[in-house]
């Protein structure tokens, strides 16, 4: 996916702001989209850290009923899309569109050998499913790749992938910069996103990225589970004000 069609999709100039729910229940999760959705941003991932794949489906589904046009992405943890395209399929023929999926390895092999990404991609052409891939790319609790290598995973990776996602070392924790622009660099006009550490206070230092995936510097401060509507709102306007910047 190029850069350009990404933001029109979202209709965004600066970087796409799309929250991250760590998901506890339904209430909780409606709770917070009402947040997101009263702020503005464009859309969310849900993600299940508490529970399985089995307990996280029913409230996919709840959700997608509540809130029918929501631009609606998912995160199975621990999972790559060998299992999660073909749920995501089934889900779509139920009548369940989930428009995006984050997974945090997209097994991308920086000496250009990507047997696993390979099986990724044919399994996700197989099933049919037509939403967002946002893979994870020298991303955090993943294998390590080594620095000097990070441009030859991100150029990989935008053969697999819609968007290029990487992050810092952990939740929370924002990413190198020189990282960033390696991977800007590499990828060229592909989509990249970046998963980890984004705040208000540096969201700017990272302009060059189109997509901040965000939980931890939106939420209320050591709560894991519940968005700041108010943090949010700062983001989103720091996020417009790089878009302004852009033309000004």
């Amino acid at each position: 996916m190029k850069r350009i069609d990404f933001h029109k999709l979202f209709k965004q100039i600066g970087p796409v702001v799309l929250p991250v729910i760590h998901v506890k229940n339904i209430v909780q999760v409606i709770n917070n989209i009402d947040k997101i959705v009263g702020e503005g941003a464009p859309g969310c991932f849900l993600i299940n850290h508490d529970f399985g794949i089995d307990d996280f489906l029913p409230i996919i589904k709840k959700v997608r009923i509540k809130f029918p046009s929501l631009w609606l992405s998912v995160n199975f943890l621990a999972e790559t899309g060998k299992v999660a395209f073909p749920i995501l399929s089934d889900l779509s023929s139920q009548g369940c569109f989930i428009d995006g999926y984050w997974g945090d390895d997209a097994c991308i092999d920086e000496n250009g050998v990507n047997i696993e990404a390979k099986i990724i991609s044919k399994i996700r052409n197989d099933t049919g499913w037509k939403g967002l891939y946002f893979g994870g790319t020298a991303f955090k609790k993943q294998r390590i790749i080594p620095q000097e290598k990070y441009g030859d995973a991100a150029k990989y990776a935008t053969q697999f992938m819609d968007v290029v996602t990487t992050s810092g070392v952990a939740t929370g924790i924002e990413a190198d910069i020189s990282k960033i622009k390696t991977f800007r660099s590499c990828i060229g006009d592909s989509v990249l996103a970046i998963a980890s550490g984004i705040t208000v206070d540096n969201a700017k230092m990272y302009s060059i990225a189109d997509c901040f995936m965000v939980a931890t510097g939106i939420n209320y401060d050591n709560n894991f589970y519940e968005i700041d509507h108010k943090k949010l709102s700062k983001l989103l306007l720091v996020c417009r004000q790089i878009g302004i910047g852009e033309y000004s």
